[in-house]
């Protein structure tokens, strides 16, 4: 369903990071997710950082 691939290059040499999903299920539940995350907030700006709680744990 679903196949991403980050590349960084430079001369001679490349790092690539792939995520393949097999399902779109992941998507649905991490839109879910972000919506009831959203219906509780105040007018702003959010990110999926903020939706799984990765920002306080940087923080922390």
């Amino acid at each position: 369903m679903g196949d991403h691939t980050v590349l960084f290059a430079g001369s001679g040499e490349r790092i690539e990071i792939t995520h393949k999903s097999a399902s779109r299920m992941t998507y649905a539940q991490g839109s879910i997710r972000a919506a009831r995350f959203l219906m509780q907030q105040q007018s702003g700006l959010y990110d999926m950082q903020d939706v799984l709680g990765l920002k306080k744990l940087a923080l922390g």
